[in-house]
């Protein structure tokens, strides 16, 4: 593993443990939109979708189908829990991936160049609660977290020798490989980390005889939010 796959690996590990549950500003307050309630009081509320509309004081949730309307002021909404869900699209790259072992072959770690274009489903969930400052005084503070699932396609570069191939080919290179499979995310608000298993396609003359053509992978992605 080369020095910058380690900073890399290092940047990706301490950043995670920094974003990895944000809280917003001092004076958090929730973007007005559709939400779905996950854990309210009263608990007859659970499991319904609102409109919610965020004053940083109070809340006002509006049934998009009976127009029926409810506000919530102070401490009486802690904790609560909102998730929304939407259509995600990514760009990210792999740091390393992560190959099974082929032959002779040992199992392989390659940190050559690869991106992909992401498409999947994300959740985001929004936890409200009160920190109290003085026995009279307490601060609201907005956690947010984000997870998704989806699937990618890609290019990368690959190591082309004597070792990785069944026939002896006279020269060495770096192949354009083209990627696809499936991932999961962890929103870190300022980007995104997560795991990825996919396949690689060699796409010049010698992908018969490499050993890792359509052989699967795993690997660490890091990527930013297009949307």
């Amino acid at each position: 593993m080369n020095r910058f796959t380690i900073l890399g690996l290092g940047f990706l590990i301490t950043s995670w443990l920094l974003y990895g549950c944000r809280v917003q500003s001092s004076q958090p307050t929730l973007e007005t939109d559709f939400y779905r309630i996950i854990h309210a009081t009263p608990k007859a509320m659970n499991g319904q979708k609102m409109y919610v509309t965020d004053t940083g004081d109070s809340l006002q949730l509006i049934d998009p189908i009976t127009d029926a309307r409810r506000s919530f002021s102070g401490t009486s909404y802690q904790p609560w829990t909102f998730q929304r869900t939407e259509i995600d699209i990514d760009v990210f790259t792999l740091p390393f991936k992560i190959r099974s072992a082929q032959g002779n072959l040992p199992s392989q770690l390659n940190s050559n160049f690869n991106a992909a274009l992401y498409l999947g489903r994300r959740i985001d969930l929004y936890n409200y609660h009160w920190k109290p400052i003085t026995p009279t005084l307490a601060v609201r503070q907005l956690r947010s977290r984000g997870f998704g699932y989806g699937v990618f396609v890609g290019i990368g570069s690959t190591a082309i020798n004597e070792f990785v191939v069944r026939t002896p080919i006279g020269t060495e290179y770096e192949g354009v490989v083209l990627d696809a499979g499936i991932a999961t995310l962890y929103d870190a608000r300022i980007f995104n980390i997560g795991l990825a298993i996919g396949l690689d396609y060699l796409t010049d003359a010698n992908r018969h005889a490499w050993f890792y053509q359509q052989k699967p992978w795993f690997g660490v992605l890091f990527g930013l939010n297009l949307n």
